[in-house]
């Protein structure tokens, strides 16, 4: 069963730093977040450090090591990073500065 949500993780983890890479490179964004999205970069930024932080939590804690405690400070700092992502995200639904 652990193999399987380990599967399922990087799944999700993958198809979303895909997601976060296509908004980057090529203003891409899916459609359920086309107009809410104002600034494409800076949402694919957001979405790659929510995929990073999610990956290092999820990899370096409750599904990394035998015993989650082991590694307690890491799978903090990737839950850290999501938040920042998440952050990020939210900031790109506004608008820019008009020059």
């Amino acid at each position: 069963m652990h193999w399987a949500l380990v599967g399922v993780a990087v799944v999700c983890v993958t198809v979303m730093a895909a997601g976060g890479v296509a908004a980057v490179l090529w203003r891409w964004v899916p459609p359920f977040g086309r107009d809410r999205a104002l600034r494409p970069k800076l949402w694919g930024a957001g979405v790659l450090m929510s995929a990073a932080g999610l990956g290092l939590f999820m990899f370096l804690g409750p599904l990394g090591a035998e015993d989650p405690a082991v590694n307690f400070a890491v799978p903090l700092a990737g839950m850290g990073i999501n938040f920042a992502g998440l952050a990020v995200q939210t900031l790109a639904r506004r608008p820019g500065r008009v020059t």
